[in-house]
């Protein structure tokens, strides 16, 4: 457990990606924060939506866009529980976000400071400010115990 309280986005997205490994999904959660309120909130759900593009970034920043009424999400936060991988930093920088929060590292399919590290390309529309780590022990004890459990039944 961290040793500070956590931000409540974090907090949020712990419960989310919970809520999403009580549905059978890969426990991934995401908020988005815009003027200090939590304006929109998912879990994966490539699995419940037959969809692989349902990861818990993508849904939150669709959600967020939907009651905006706007692609472009000016000014607002997204908090995830696991570093995003390349189509997740993608939607993030069309989304344009002002700021990424994520809790733990993806050494294997993470591209913000793994991998592709999409926001590093000259190519990149927009890059985030990023912070990493807050929620990192008890996002990284979620996926643990999920793919423990995976792999013994």
């Amino acid at each position: 457990m961290s040793k500070w309280p956590l931000p409540e986005p974090m907090r949020i997205a712990l419960d989310q990606a919970q809520a999403g490994e009580s549905a059978g999904e890969v426990p991934i959660g995401a908020v988005v924060v815009k003027d200090g309120a939590v304006i929109a909130m998912a879990h994966n759900a490539p699995r419940a939506l037959h969809d692989p593009t349902a990861h818990a970034e993508v849904l939150a920043i669709r959600h967020a866009a939907a009651i905006l009424g706007n692609d472009r999400l000016d000014g607002c936060e997204l908090w995830v529980t696991l570093e995003p991988c390349a189509m997740c930093a993608g939607a993030i920088a069309h989304a344009r976000i002002a700021r990424l929060y994520y809790a733990a590292s993806d050494p294997k399919g993470g591209a913000v400071e793994h991998g592709a590290r999409v926001f590093e390309h000259e190519q990149s529309l927009h890059k985030p400010e990023v912070y990493s780590g807050m929620g990192e022990d008890e996002a990284s004890a979620q996926l643990k115990t999920f793919f423990a459990r995976l792999r013994s039944s």
